[in-house]
């Protein structure tokens, strides 16, 4: 099988060993992929190499509304064989070594290095550069070791993620939705309900919008990145221009203002208000009714003031959303290209 989307990404197109063993619903493989012999990919499984290489070896398992991605300019993404990834769980930017199992809800940070037969726990955020050897379990946000474990225990624990992947969760894509010619939506994504689109925004590949109550708004030069869900049951979502929801976040009723970032695998809880100029680290949670208020950097569970939101910080926060921009017309041009 093939994924549901197969895209080129700067004239380079993935490369697979051979055919993956399954792709599910919405999966997408996109860029300078390489991928091993006898891959699964879950549904809305996202594997995405716009910038830096992605190598990944035999049996390579995705679980479904994980997200495999690089960083632009600086880091690709290696990992070794047998890896085995549960379901929204985001590989980014890091060094995976061979016979690693990494649970559900996993974050893997950018520089990141993990040594083989080794388990990332359900729940954990791997920081930035940290270096985790190879032989233990590992637990909690920044994850840290628990205890050793063998390499017959990570084989046993990789069989029982694979046996529990269970039915498919990513909903068929719905009907391309109507959008002005600036915007970016991709085809494995869906958008039910009342869903404004500001000029210049993207919602990248698998994500999920649906407005069951209040609108959802989201402001020019937005981008939502890969598997990210928003969903209304009450107010709705309004999100600011200039704006970077990152991969695999989860989005309730709430507000959230321009030019803030929203870290891989965070949470905004119901009513949250979000200031302009905040940076919520990857993640992090906030608490219902949490108000984060601007030119700060936010993390934690729940969230907290970590400290000033810096002009390095901000400046990297400019350089995503313009790189984004870059990405929506990119995209834009090659799946047209397929039609």
């Amino acid at each position: 099988m093939t994924p549901d989307l197969t895209l080129p990404y700067d004239g380079i197109l993935p490369e697979f060993s051979s055919r993956p063993v399954w792709c599910g619903r919405g999966s997408a493989v996109i860029g300078a992929v390489r991928l091993g012999s006898r891959a699964w990919i879950g549904d809305g499984g996202v594997i995405r190499a716009d910038g830096q290489p992605v190598t990944l070896g035999e049996r390579f398992w995705l679980g479904h509304r994980s997200t495999v991605h690089i960083a632009t300019y600086s880091h690709g993404t290696v990992a070794g064989d047998r890896v085995t990834v549960g379901r929204n769980s985001v590989v980014h930017a890091c060094t995976v070594g061979s016979d690693v199992v990494i649970e559900d809800d996993v974050v893997i940070l950018d520089g990141a290095s993990v040594g083989d037969h080794a388990v990332i726990e359900a729940g954990a955020t791997v920081f930035p550069r940290a270096q985790l050897a190879g032989g233990f379990v590992y637990a909690g946000s920044p994850a840290k070791s628990v205890r050793p474990i063998t390499p017959a225990e990570v084989d046993e624990r990789a069989e029982r993620l694979r046996e529990a992947a269970g039915d498919p969760v990513q909903a068929a894509a719905g009907d391309p939705p109507e959008v002005e010619a600036t915007v970016f939506v991709a085809s494995t994504a869906r958008l039910r309900g009342r869903v404004s689109l500001g000029a210049g925004s993207s919602v990248l590949f698998s994500c999920d919008l649906h407005a069951e109550v209040g609108p959802i708004v989201v402001g020019a030069d937005t981008n939502i990145q890969d598997n990210t869900v928003i969903r209304t049951r009450g107010e709705g979502v309004v999100i600011g221009r200039d704006t970077t929801i990152g991969h695999n976040v989860r989005v309730s009723d709430s507000r959230i203002g321009a030019r803030a970032l929203i870290g891989i695998g965070a949470r905004v809880a119901p009513g949250t208000v979000i200031a302009d100029d905040v940076m919520l680290a990857a993640g992090a949670t906030t608490d219902p009714g949490q108000l984060l208020e601007g030119g700060y950097l936010w993390g934690g569970r729940p969230a907290r003031i970590l400290g000033p939101l810096d002009s390095t910080k901000r400046a990297m926060m400019v350089r995503i959303v313009e790189g984004y921009c870059e990405h929506g017309r990119a995209y834009r041009k090659a799946e047209a290209a397929l039609s």
